[in-house]
């Protein structure tokens, strides 16, 4: 009875590296592409906001900065950039409540198919999109904001 073992040749390793099977050369966080909500801004620049993950778009802010209602950042992005770096914009709305008084809610969006610093990619003919969306001054916006 013979024993096999296993060899491999470093050709063969050589060969599987060249031909580019072995793994995507940057390859970038998973994220989800799918559009949760949309606005169009008075400039005609539609800024969707994607599901997205934990570090940008829906799933980021919505967890983080308690944000769970598509008209939360849709009202601030219907209306003009309120800052602009590049491609990088802010738009500034408010949520008000009789009886709590009224907070800035602050959306940044990166209208472009890449993020700033290439990680995630939007696809061809597609922008990123909101990054995020916050209560300015607080780590999480106050439950009424949400009825």
């Amino acid at each position: 009875m013979r024993k096999l073992t296993a060899f491999t040749s470093p050709v063969a390793v050589a060969t599987l590296f060249l031909s580019g099977a072995a793994f995507p050369a940057h390859a970038g966080p998973y994220w989800n592409k799918h559009i949760k909500c949309e606005a169009t801004d008075p400039d005609g620049r539609r800024i969707p906001t994607r599901l997205g993950n934990g570090e940008l778009g829906w799933n980021h802010f919505s967890g983080k900065h308690n944000i769970k209602k598509c008209a939360l950042v849709n009202i601030p992005l219907r209306d003009k950039v309120d800052k602009a770096d590049g491609h990088n914009l802010q738009y500034w709305g408010w949520a008000s409540d009789r009886a709590h008084g009224r907070v800035k809610i602050i959306v940044k969006a990166r209208y472009a198919r890449r993020t700033d610093d290439r990680r995630y990619d939007a696809g061809e003919r597609q922008v990123i999109g909101v990054i995020t969306a916050y209560c300015k001054g607080m780590r999480k916006c106050p439950n009424w904001v949400n009825e």
